[in-house]
């Protein structure tokens, strides 16, 4: 097993853009999107920007909140599994399109499947909420966050 070192502690060399990121977490965390939700789609791009931090975060928020082992597990392979809504297909479709976000844009056919489940509004915000976990994704892999150490607090159960 490799393990690396922290490169810094960005929230301590850059405490206003850190409150700035904070800011927008509490923006999304106010929305009403369904803290579930808001989970899973934390941990589907977690997975896919391969950072490890916000994996071991936001499993165990997702636990402290009633996650259950099996839907966790099944993030990675969302697809072939029975175990998510139709709304949370469509947001897990979304994740991994704005996440991937390439020349080509978020095809139609995944915007049109959001729309189906995500008034405007929604939609809005639940692309807020992968904006804002991309970027402590970007944050926690460039500057090697510590792994394994995090514990959910009660009223942090969502970030």
């Amino acid at each position: 097993m490799t393990t690396q070192s922290p490169r810094l502690r960005h929230p301590k060399v850059a405490p206003d853009a850190y409150r700035a990121m904070l800011a927008l977490e509490e923006y999304v965390r106010s929305t009403g999107l369904q803290p579930t939700l808001l989970h899973l789609v934390k941990l589907r791009a977690s997975y896919m920007n391969g950072c490890a931090f916000c994996v071991d975060m936001h499993t165990k928020d997702a636990r402290a909140a009633g996650e259950t082992e099996q839907r966790l597990y099944a993030v990675p392979v969302w697809r072939e599994t029975p175990f998510f809504t139709p709304r949370e297909r469509a947001a897990l479709a979304w994740t991994e399109a704005v996440t991937e976000l390439g020349r080509e844009g978020v095809p139609d056919e995944v915007y049109e499947a959001a729309r189906a489940h995500f008034d405007e509004a929604e939609l809005v915000h639940l692309t807020m909420a992968i904006v804002v976990i991309n970027g402590w994704n970007r944050l926690s892999v460039a500057f090697r966050a510590e792994v394994g150490a995090y514990q959910p607090k009660p009223q942090e159960a969502v970030r």
